[in-house]
């Protein structure tokens, strides 16, 4: 009896831990934000990388919304990467200086944007900027990046946001509002307490010793946080810039969504499987306060299954309670469920209102319940190579 008390106890605390870094980020992030003026030091010289497959579609839009944003010295470098499509062509007449790797044995963002930081090397800028192909850039985004990371001498994270596409059915929308409490709630919770936040892979500004010396060149599929880690552990964490914004939309079909969904959630959690004990171990050996934060921000697994777990956890819980009166094992299974319920509800209402109404926010634990295929795949056949989203056109 005993034993089983202190094992569902252990569950209920599996469930607080993240559900409570998730309420702290959230309560944070309440106030009302007031932009920060812009840097008055001198503007680094920046060279912009756009790593691309097959984006003949998009790299176009992606490629003007950057020259104009460019000033004198500055550098803008399309990698196309394994393309059968028009990409080179189509970035090269809208201005960018294009460069063509071929390499069907090696795949994935990793090897491009470690093609393309080679190719730097022998003109190198004083800050390099990786936007993803298929984004578009907020007006004054680049220089505020350019000036913040030199400012800084730190990684620089813009604030990355993606749209639910005209039409798009409930899930999609409900998984827009999740993606903005990852990409924007939880960071600037993180960033007012000082904190780094984890690297998105779009949008990301990087000192050129850094970028230079990082090993990019690898299939990882959530190689953006991989990074961040990497940088984190040699002293140099990344910075949130909520004033800097990049953005794009979710996949319109059904397909791109399940793919890009699988490859982001199933690298994640098996970063927090392999990753978050040892730097968490790391951490407290070394009294890194910020390599504790992010190892703690790690470990919040997608918010759906955040619930899922919170709710499931709850209900092993009720059950032995109801059995055998032990009640301190449900205590904590439903603080962690009352406390995520509240997060989610208070993120809605100062950030969310705008992507999902609250009759739909209803639908949340229905949407969990619609995930578990994925999750459940992850046990079976977990996704470990990197495989592009597939797009509108496709």
């Amino acid at each position: 009896m005993i034993a089983v008390e202190i094992l569902l106890c252990l569950a209920a605390l599996a469930a607080l831990v993240p559900v409570s870094i998730v309420c702290l980020q959230v309560l944070m992030a309440l106030p009302a934000y007031r932009p920060r003026e812009m840097p008055r030091d001198r503007r680094p010289a920046v060279a912009i990388l756009i790593p691309s497959h097959n984006e003949a579609l998009g790299i176009g839009g992606t490629v003007r919304s950057i020259a104009q944003q460019l000033a004198a010295g500055d550098r803008l470098v399309v990698v196309a990467d394994n393309c059968a499509d028009d990409t080179a062509a189509i970035a090269a007449a809208a201005g960018a200086e294009v460069i063509e790797r071929k390499d069907q044995a090696r795949r994935g963002k990793g090897y491009a944007l470690d093609f393309g930081v080679r190719h730097l090397e022998c003109k190198p800028s004083e800050v390099v900027i990786i936007v993803d192909a298929d984004c578009q850039v907020g007006v004054g985004t680049i220089d505020r990046l350019a000036r913040v990371c030199g400012q800084s001498a730190r990684p620089v994270q813009a604030l990355y946001q993606m749209h639910s596409p005209a039409g798009a059915g409930l899930n999609t929308r409900i998984a827009a509002f999740a993606w903005l409490v990852k990409t924007q709630v939880r960071p600037l919770g993180y960033h007012r307490l000082g904190l780094p936040c984890q690297l998105m892979g779009t949008g990301m500004a990087f000192p050129w010793p850094l970028i230079a010396s990082m090993p990019l060149a690898s299939g990882n599929i959530v190689e953006d946080m991989m990074l961040g880690i990497h940088l984190t552990r040699c002293g140099a964490p990344p910075l949130f810039c909520p004033e800097a914004l990049v953005t794009s939309f979710f996949p319109s079909s059904a397909e791109g969504i399940q793919g890009q969904r699988t490859r982001w959630e199933h690298g994640h959690l098996g970063m927090i499987l392999r990753d978050t004990p040892r730097l968490l171990l790391e951490a407290i050996r070394q009294g890194n306060i910020t390599l504790m934060a992010l190892a703690l921000d790690l470990c919040v697994p997608p918010l759906a299954l955040l619930l899922l777990l919170a709710l499931t956890v709850f209900a092993g819980n009720a059950v032995f309670s109801a059995a055998t009166n032990v009640v301190l094992p449900l205590w904590l299974a439903a603080a962690a469920l009352v406390m995520l319920g509240l997060a989610v509800l208070s993120g809605w209402v100062r950030y969310g209102r705008q992507v999902i109404s609250l009759s739909s926010l209803a639908y949340v634990p229905f949407y969990a319940l619609w995930k578990l295929p994925l999750y459940l795949k992850f046990l079976t056949r977990r996704q470990a190579e990197w495989v592009r989203s597939r797009r509108e056109g496709d």
